[in-house]
């Protein structure tokens, strides 16, 4: 029996053959109130004709979420995320800015997921992480399609997203290429999950080999720092130890650096000279004082922040004449 469309799902026939009835517009799941026929067959008749359309209604639904047909309302504490992580952290910020832009406007995008294979009631991530994540904060459901995916599609699917919306950094790319290979999946596979060809995934996985994990863990993302940086990183390690390195930028005042500045430093360490650019300077703080600072051997910068104490940084600037004063009169006793 061919099945009915979801949405106009016709009405059960109480007339003739020769005259079926109109199709109106009813809610999925059968809730149709069942007419009372005017003896026991009739009733019975119509009765399985209803159970009969509800099925039908059920069945309907199945197939359009497999085919992604239907943008379903998840609790987003039912659904886990990809078995091949392709992120190595979500931006706090960026998360901040997706969670306002979605409690104003609602989630204009759906996320991708599948039934989980392992886990039945539950569902995967293929794409949308962020998404997921802001509904999480919201405490709302999250807007889907859910398609039956094997692990191959959904890959492809995930890599394919991300890199339309060119929002991996090179070395999180990088990072999913190698995942893929240790699941065992074929560079065919890879290479259409991250669009790239043959020649510049052998890259992609020579810097995940030539660079530790726990190297590019202590790094970060580095959004600004793309293959050429990575592989000439990578070809300093080969002579020089990354335990030393990995140490230095797990230290506390090396976390407060961005993602690229701590990258800049893991170079200069692994070039084994001191660092003395201002990209390079690990910042430092001031007890008790909403202030740090960047030295090198020419300057000392000094950055306040506004948002612990505003209005601060117009204070120290008005009496920095009084300063200097004193200052001076210090070096002349």
């Amino acid at each position: 029996m061919a099945r009915k469309n979801l949405l106009e799902i016709s009405a059960p026939n109480t007339t003739r053959p020769e005259a079926p009835a109109a199709k109106d517009h009813r809610p999925i799941a059968g809730f149709l109130p069942q007419a009372r026929g005017s003896g026991p067959v009739g009733g019975i008749t119509r009765t399985l004709g209803n159970i009969t359309e509800k099925m039908e209604r059920a069945s309907d639904l199945e197939r359009q979420l497999a085919e992604g047909q239907t943008v379903v309302d998840i609790d987003p504490e039912l659904v886990d995320g990809s078995f091949v992580t392709d992120r190595l952290e979500i931006d706090p910020v960026v998360l901040g800015q997706l969670v306002e832009q979605i409690r104003e406007h609602g989630q204009q995008v759906p996320i991708l997921a599948r039934p989980h294979p392992e886990t039945p009631g539950r569902f995967q991530v293929a794409y949308g992480h962020r998404r997921l994540a802001a509904t999480k904060e919201l405490g709302i459901k999250v807007r889907a399609v859910v398609r039956q995916l094997t692990d191959d599609q959904l890959v492809v699917s995930q890599g394919q997203e991300n890199s339309a919306r060119t929002n991996l950094s090179y070395i999180e790319r990088a990072l999913f290429a190698l995942r893929l290979e240790q699941r065992g999946f074929g560079r065919d596979v890879i290479m259409a999950a991250l669009g790239v060809d043959k020649a510049a995934l052998s890259k992609m996985l020579i810097v995940t080999r030539q660079v530790p994990l726990a190297l590019i863990s202590a790094i970060g993302p580095a959004p600004d720092i793309g293959r050429r940086r990575w592989l000439e990183l990578g070809e300093r390690l080969e002579s020089v130890a990354s335990e030393p390195i990995i140490t230095e930028l797990s230290a506390d005042n090396h976390r407060r650096m961005s993602s690229d500045e701590r990258f800049q430093q893991a170079m200069v360490l692994a070039i084994g000279k001191p660092a003395s650019t201002k990209a390079a300077a690990a910042p430092s703080s001031i007890a008790g004082v909403p202030v740090t600072f960047k030295r090198t051997p020419a300057r000392a910068t000094f950055v306040f922040d506004s948002k612990v104490a505003p209005g601060f940084d117009q204070f120290v600037q008005e009496r920095l004449q009084s300063l200097f004063n004193e200052f001076q009169e210090g070096k002349d006793t």
